[in-house]
């Protein structure tokens, strides 16, 4: 499976005006669709996946989505198996895990800026400098 393409349709950030205490960060990627498509230069097939990716904050505080789509160039053996995992809304075994790692390797980063933007809590915890005691002072 070769990822070919990716695109954003839709990005929506909204919140409320007062943060509640305790906030948690929700996050579900789902699976809109999924189809074959020609891509008319080449004549090659691809799969098309679209998706939405939703982080709910707690107490309807916050919400960000992002709906877009994944280009997906399967070989023959692939391309069936999408299809006809698809046909009870699945993905083929295999497939599932690296195309929400993919989803969310993309839409972390603009998650991060528009929490940034909006001042909302980060959905991921940032990397923090600190002082180790035990490290060699010399240095």
């Amino acid at each position: 499976m070769r990822i070919i393409g990716f695109n954003l349709t839709k990005i929506l950030v909204e919140k409320k005006d007062e943060q509640p205490k305790g906030i948690k960060v929700n996050q579900k990627i789902d699976i809109r669709d999924l189809k074959k498509e020609e891509i008319p230069i080449t004549k090659s097939e691809i799969i098309k996946l679209n998706f939405k990716l939703t982080f709910d904050y707690s107490d309807n505080y916050a919400k960000i989505e992002f709906e877009g789509n994944v280009l997906i160039l399967p070989d023959r053996d692939e391309m069936k198996k999408f299809l006809d995992s698809w046909k009870s809304k699945q993905l083929p075994e295999g497939s599932r895990i690296p195309l929400f790692n993919f989803i969310m390797d993309k839409c972390n980063i603009k998650a991060l800026v528009f929490e940034d933007d909006m001042g909302l809590p980060l959905h991921l915890p940032m990397p923090r400098a600190s002082i180790n005691p035990n490290q060699n002072k010399s240095g």
